[in-house]
C-alpha cells in the first residue's frame, strides 16, 4: 500500500514537470543552447522537492489546509489577496493545459481543435466527477508514465554524456551576444517557474489531507517528494537533452506538442511516437486536474467551506461548482482562439509573478511551533527555504522585463 501512496508524488511530479509548459520550454531550450540549461533544472527541482516536503508536513501535522491557515496566519487582506493571485495563475495554466490536451487529441485523432478542446474538457470533468481522489490520482500518474519513452529515447540516440553531466553545472555559456543572453536568461526563469508551479503544492498537500497524513506519513512524504519530483526533472532533462542533439543542429524550434514528440519517434518509428503522445496526454491531463483542483481546494479551504473528493459531488456543493467553473472558464479561454502557446507563456511569466506571495505562506506556516509542535522546520529546511524563496524573488522581478524585452523568449 505503500507504494500505491508514492503516486500522488509522481502524479504531482510527470503533471507538475511534464505538463505543457515543460514540453515547450525543456525542448526549446535543449534546441537553442544545447545542454547549458541543464542545471537550471536541478537547481529548480530541489526547490519544488524543498516546498512539496513543507507542504506534505503542514498536512500530516496541523490537520489542517495550508489555505485555511494560511487566513489564520496572514490575516484576510494579505491572504486573500494571495488567493486571488493563486487563483488567476492557477485558472490561466489549466486553459493552458486543455489547449496542449487539444493539440495532443489532434495529433492522434485528426480531428479539430477545437472539438478537441471539448472533448476533453468533458473527459477531465467525468474523470473528477465519477472517481475519487485515490483513483485520480493513480490512473493519471501511472498512466502519464509513458512519458518515460522520452527517457528510452535519449538513452537510444547514444547521447554524449559527458556534456550533459557538464551541462548540470551552473554555467553561462560562452560568446552569447546580449540578445541571446537576455534569452538565455528568460529561458531560466522560465524553467524556474514551470518547475515550481505552486499548483503543485496546494494539491500535493491537499491529497494528504484527503489521504488522512499524520505524524507516521511524515517517512512516505519525504519519499514521495523526492522520487516523484526526481522523476519529473529526469523525464524533462531528457526532453532537453535529446532536444539538444536531434534539433539544435537542424536549427529546429520545437514549439509544437507534435515536434517534441519526434524526440521518440527518431530511434522508436510510430511505436515511439504513439507512446509520446499517450504519455503526453495523461501528463497534461493531469497537470489540468490539478490546477483545477487546486484552485477548488485554495477557494473552499480559506472561505471554509466543506471540500475534497472523498465527499460525493452533492455533499460538497460549493467545492463541487468551482473546480466545475474552473474547467469550463479555462475552456473558454481556449475557445477564444487564443494561440495556446501564448497560453503556455502567459501562465509561466503570471506564475513567477506570484510565486513570492504563494511560498511565502507555506514557508512562514512550516517554521511555525504553534501548528508544527516538534515538527517545525529544522535547520536544512529552514536554510533551503529561504534561500529559495530569495531565488524566486530575484526571478520574480527579472520575469516581466525579460519577457517583454525577448518577446516571450522568441528573439
Amino acid at each position: 500500500m505503500k507504494l500505491l501512496e508514492l503516486t500522488l508524488g509522481i502524479m504531482t511530479a510527470v503533471g507538475g514537470f511534464v505538463d505543457i509548459s515543460e514540453l515547450v520550454f525543456a525542448a526549446q531550450a535543449g534546441s537553442r543552447f544545447g545542454y547549458a540549461l541543464i542545471w537550471v533544472f536541478v537547481v529548480a527541482t530541489i526547490g519544488i522537492m524543498v516546498f512539496g516536503e513543507m507542504s506534505g508536513r503542514v498536512a500530516a501535522i496541523a490537520k489542517q489546509p495550508v489555505f485555511n491557515l494560511m487566513r489564520h496566519r496572514l490575516g484576510l487582506k494579505m491572504g486573500l489577496l494571495t488567493l486571488i493571485a493563486s487563483l488567476l495563475s492557477n485558472l490561466i495554466t489549466c486553459a493552458a493545459e486543455i489547449g496542449g490536451l487539444a493539440l495532443v487529441l489532434h495529433l492522434l485523432t485528426g480531428a479539430r481543435y477545437m472539438l478537441m478542446a471539448i472533448a476533453a474538457t468533458v473527459t477531465l470533468v467525468a474523470s473528477v466527477w465519477f472517481f475519487p481522489f485515490k483513483w485520480i490520482e493513480r490512473g493519471y500518474g501511472l498512466l502519464g508514465l509513458f512519458m518515460i519513452v522520452f527517457a528510452a529515447a535519449l538513452v537510444a540516440i547514444h547521447p554524449p554524456w559527458a556534456q550533459i553531466a557538464q551541462g548540470a553545472l551552473p554555467q553561462i555559456p560562452a560568446g552569447l551576444s546580449s540578445r541571446e543572453l537576455l534569452g538565455f536568461s528568460y529561458f531560466a526563469v522560465a524553467i524556474v517557474s514551470a518547475v515550481m508551479f505552486p499548483y503543485e503544492t496546494y494539491f500535493y498537500s491537499s491529497g494528504g489531507i484527503e489521504e488522512k497524513w499524520g505524524p507516521k506519513d511524515l517517512g512516505i512524504n519525504r519519499v514521495t517528494t523526492i522520487i516523484g519530483f526526481a522523476l519529473g526533472s529526469l523525464l524533462a532533462i531528457s526532453l532537453l537533452a535529446s532536444s539538444a542533439q536531434l534539433f539544435a543542429p537542424l536549427h529546429i524550434d520545437p514549439q509544437m506538442p507534435g515536434t517534441v514528440a519526434m524526440e521518440a519517434a527518431i530511434p522508436y518509428g510510430r511505436t515511439g511516437l504513439l507512446l509520446a503522445l499517450l504519455g503526453m496526454l495523461f501528463a497534461i491531463g493531469g497537470a489540468a486536474v490539478e490546477t483545477c483542483l487546486a484552485n477548488a481546494y485554495s477557494l473552499a479551504q480559506y472561505f471554509g467551506w466543506e471540500w475534497g473528493r472523498y465527499e460525493k459531488p452533492w455533499d460538497a456543493p460549493r467545492f463541487t461548482l468551482t473546480w466545475l467553473a474552473v474547467f469550463i472558464v479555462s475552456l473558454a479561454i481556449v475557445l477564444t482562439g487564443v494561440d495556446p502557446m501564448k497560453l503556455v507563456e502567459y501562465a509561466v511569466v503570471f506564475s513567477i509573478l506570484v510565486l513570492p506571495l504563494t511560498y511565502l505562506p507555506l514557508l512562514l506556516l512550516a517554521g511555525d511551533r504553534t501548528y508544527m509542535r516538534e515538527h517545525t522546520n529544522g535547520a536544512i529546511a529552514k536554510t533551503l527555504g529561504w534561500g529559495y524563496y530569495a531565488l524566486i524573488v530575484v526571478a520574480a522581478v527579472a520575469a516581466l522585463p525579460l519577457f517583454l524585452l525577448t518577446s516571450g523568449g522568441q528573439q
